[in-house]
């Protein structure tokens, strides 16, 4: 690996030394990296061989359940977290989107033209965001002058459209939150000592060191969102790390605030043993519905009695979703921390009639979280902030316990529809998802909703499984490789009338990928579990997509340890 190697035992990648990259990563904050890395990568690294030996071990037929009560029995006692700052108490709409788009982020914190805000705009290194060394940068540029307030962007004129200026009001922004990658990933742009570094490590060391005393000597909290997280030894990783920085920074302990969202499976039954593990800093946790849908398949991914059933018909409806959600609720309300609600993915349609029918649909899911309780939402979409603030009338609801019971059953079951419509709505999430991951966008607006690398893991993970156990649809047809293959024929004939001529050789490509990591041997966890190197082209870059090599499958964890 060419680069410059700093005193600090730092090193880029030649191609990384950027002048935006030199503006962003000062020698201080580098060596905080560095420090980081040295006290916190080998616990990272055992913790993923955890992963990869739990998740052979449910490919025998095991299943996750709650914990023991010996295990951590203080988790259980009339603990509660540490008081929430007053800029914490109304959270009723989030919205998100990535960091590293100048406009977005302005448009998150603002409000928009009906006048409507959100409470608080959570900006995106993770699902939303495609980790290109160019983007993270970038991210790390827009988060300064969204700290201080100072962020602009102007939009070039054309004949039809005079340029504009987009800037952001200091007195009057929603609450600002950075959430950070999982710890699975790396960011391999950046070693020390020769090693990648993790990027959540990096992601949040960077964004504390740029923006805690900017939003803090405005009487502002940093606020952070923590994704992925399985299990409570994984939050005691994190609570550590965050600890190290305040330390690092001259920060008092528990400076930083964070939410946990849980959104896999595992988690789900530890809700408030994570929560216990973060008490001095949780500002609470959130139900990551999407996220939660594709751990729900990957871990039962061997257990041909829990195939899950379309995509699209899976929402809070479900048993075990509802109780996934008052779960939470009730472990947060019962120890003072906020219990956040899930996405609405809606994108605005193009005609009224199609976006009443999506107004509509936001409306009932919010009435459905504000009714068992949530202290708010999410949105990924402007248009939507107003309707889904509407339910929530209150600033929160700590007040609310819901009668949940002790344990509820949490596993999934295995109930349909499995229909045809639902595998071609896989394959064509797949198709357009790598699109825009080719081009660098790590989220793209596709049939009227807001798909990002959550959306695709759940059609990647349900289409494997579906084939892995040759599931039969409702028709009666069975899914194999081959009805996969001519569904992936069909579905990109279909785009290819639906998009310009320019773009049909970049969505052939994107087919292509995608065809061949829906059907790989053997599952990958995660579409990656390592950021490109900087500087390579297209061409090596969907290689290494398509073969593997930025992400280890679980039977091989020992190799780098990616995880689950």
């Amino acid at each position: 690996m060419s680069g410059i190697m700093m005193e600090t035992g730092v090193r880029l990648l030649s191609a990384a030394e950027t002048e935006r990259a030199g503006r962003v990563l000062p020698p201080e904050a580098l060596e905080l990296v560095a420090q980081l890395h040295r006290e916190f990568e080998a616990a990272r690294r055992r913790l993923l061989n955890s992963r990869a030996e739990r998740y052979a071990w449910y490919g025998t037929g095991a299943v996750p359940d709650y914990l023991p009560m010996n295990e951590l029995p203080e988790a259980h006692g009339a603990w509660t977290v540490a008081p929430l700052p007053p800029d914490l108490m109304k959270r009723r709409v989030e919205i998100t989107g990535p960091i590293h788009d100048p406009k977005m982020v302005i448009n998150m914190l603002s409000r928009g033209e009906d006048g409507s805000r959100a409470d608080a705009a959570m900006l995106d290194f993770e699902d939303s965001m495609k980790p290109s060394w160019d983007n993270v940068t970038r991210g790390l540029e827009n988060l300064i002058g969204a700290a201080d307030g100072t962020l602009s962007f102007t939009r070039r004129g054309t004949t039809s459209a005079p340029a504009r200026r987009y800037g952001l009001d200091p007195d009057d922004m929603a609450l600002l939150m950075v959430r950070v990658r999982g710890l699975h990933l790396e960011e391999v742009n950046v070693e020390v000592d020769g090693q990648p570094v993790a990027a959540g490590l990096f992601d949040l060391a960077l964004s504390a060191y740029h923006a805690a005393r900017p939003l803090m000597a405005q009487g502002k909290t940093p606020k952070f969102y923590v994704p992925k997280c399985e299990n409570y030894l994984e939050a005691r990783w994190w609570n550590r790390v965050f600890t190290r920085i305040e330390e690092s920074l001259d920060l008092p302990i528990g400076t930083l605030r964070v939410t946990f969202l849980i959104e896999t499976l595992t988690a789900a039954f530890q809700m408030e043993e994570i929560l216990y593990e973060i008490r001095d800093r949780a500002a609470g946790l959130n139900v990551g519905r999407w996220d939660k849908i594709f751990s729900d398949i990957k871990v039962l991914m061997q257990h041909r009695d829990r195939v899950l059933a379309d995509r699209g018909s899976i929402s809070m409806n479900r048993p075990w979703m509802k109780h996934y959600a008052l779960r939470l609720i009730d472990v947060c309300h019962r120890h003072g921390a906020f219990a956040m609600g899930g996405m609405a993915a809606f994108t605005p349609g193009r005609t009224p009639e199609r976006r009443a029918e999506q107004t509509r649909k936001v409306v009932e899911d919010k009435q459905f979280e504000a009714g068992i309780g949530h202290d708010g939402c999410w949105v990924s979409h402007p248009y939507f902030i107003s309707p889904a603030m509407e339910p929530f009338t209150r600033d929160h609801q700590l007040d609310v316990i819901p009668d949940i019971g002790f344990r509820p059953r949490l596993l999934p079951e295995g109930t349909g529809p499995l229909t045809l419509d639902g595998l071609r709505k896989n394959v064509r999430v797949g198709i357009a998802y790598l699109r825009g991951w080719h081009a660098d966008t790590g989220c793209v607006a596709w049939d009227d909703l807001m798909e990002d690398l959550a959306t695709l893991e759940i059609s990647r993970a349900q289409v494997w499984q579906w084939t892995r156990h040759g599931v039969r649809l409702d028709n009666g047809t069975q899914v194999t490789r081959a009805l996969v293959e001519r569904i992936f024929d069909e579905e990109l004939r279909r785009i290819l009338g639906e998009v310009p001529a320019a773009e049909h050789a970049a969505y052939a490509e994107a087919a292509q990928d995608a065809r061949a990591i829906f059907l790989e041997p053997t599952f990958r966890p995660f579409l990656t579990c390592r950021s490109e190197p900087a500087g390579q082209d297209l061409d090596i870059r969907r290689a290494a997509l398509r073969d593997g090599s930025l992400c280890v499958h679980l039977d091989e964890p020992e190799t780098a340890p990616c995880g689950s």
